[in-house]
């Protein structure tokens, strides 16, 4: 008899990507393809974005439904506020839940250009935590009536002994959300998003190691419990970089911003705003983060590249092969 050797093997923290849907019939194609190279790598999971007022609500769910029959990765849906009444956000999330996306991002959403000041864009959610709610809901409902057919549709049956339960994610904004009035209203919103279910929490784009951190660290002590998931994106272009900052209102990384407008060559641009990523993915990484959360723009070279040089990637085949 023998006694079996220690599995010695390193489990390294998860990661994930994020996706947005194709808008053309080429876009689609590239996309597949995307998604083929990111799922070999073994991600904990990704997400696909939703436009305002259900904009791409079929070629979201397409995608979703794409990882599902094609990929052995676990699919996350984005829902937001914006726009949506209860009885269609109720019916969304059926309609979600019945294609078998079992995981939500959920989101207070953006104001349509040219909104007025306010949340009237809002519809009949007025909060990330009241669509959290909903969607809890949503599912408590959705199993109890299935329990019901099959009881009614045997004569008997059985009621189960544990329901199958939705992750449901939320955001987080190190560096303050745009609407915010006070320095910790941020952390008193992710406290009352945890009360209301959520079940993790992924960050808004940052450049600064030390602003998750701190984020971190004051969640924590005002009674956040959650994982929350740094986010992270590859500036591989000046032009990325200024929208990047545009859309999120972020701190300019100084020194990335100085070495991606000194060089004309596309080549060495995506090599520094590469490094700059793996870099801050390391040091968060170090600092205690769960995990990193990459958003891809559709594309996965440089996002790849990131994982590879903070070392996940190899792990990734390894982990996924002891499962």
């Amino acid at each position: 008899m023998t006694i079996e050797e220690p599995d010695h093997r390193v489990k390294h923290p998860p990661f994930s990507f994020e996706l947005f849907p194709p808008r053309t019939a080429a876009a689609a194609h590239s996309l597949w393809d995307t998604i083929h190279e990111l799922a070999a790598v073994g991600p904990d999971f990704m997400s696909v974005t939703y436009g305002a007022n259900g904009s791409s609500r079929q070629s979201s769910l397409q995608v979703l439904q794409h990882l599902r029959e094609n990929t052995a990765v676990h699919p996350l849906a984005h829902l937001t506020c914006v726009g949506s009444s209860h009885f269609e956000a109720n019916r969304l999330v059926r309609e979600f839940l019945d294609a078998g996306i079992t995981s939500f991002l959920a989101l207070r959403g953006d104001p349509p250009q040219g909104a007025a000041e306010g949340d009237q864009f809002l519809g009949d959610l007025g909060s990330a935590s009241e669509l959290v709610q909903l969607i809890h809901r949503v599912q408590t409902e959705r199993a109890q009536y299935s329990t019901l057919q099959s009881r009614s549709a045997t004569g008997g049956g059985h009621i189960p002994s544990s329901r199958s339960k939705v992750r449901v994610a939320v955001a987080a904004f190190p560096n303050g959300h745009p609407r915010s009035r006070r320095s910790n209203q941020d952390i008193d919103t992710l406290l009352a998003k945890q009360v209301s279910g959520a079940t993790m929490a992924i960050t808004q784009l940052f450049f600064h190691a030390e602003d998750y951190v701190r984020f971190v660290s004051e969640a924590q002590a005002a009674g956040v419990t959650i994982p929350i998931l740094p986010g992270l994106m590859p500036a591989t272009s000046p032009a990325r970089l200024e929208r990047i900052l545009d859309l999120t209102g972020e701190r300019r990384p100084e020194e990335l911003s100085r070495r991606l407008h000194g060089t004309d060559s596309i080549d060495r641009q995506a090599a520094v705003g590469i490094e700059h990523a793996t870099a801050l993915a390391t040091e968060v990484l170090d600092a205690g983060a769960p995990g990193l959360h990459l958003y891809t723009f559709n594309q996965h070279r440089a996002v790849l590249s990131v994982l590879e040089g903070a070392g996940l990637t190899a792990a990734a085949s390894t982990n996924k092969e002891s499962a």
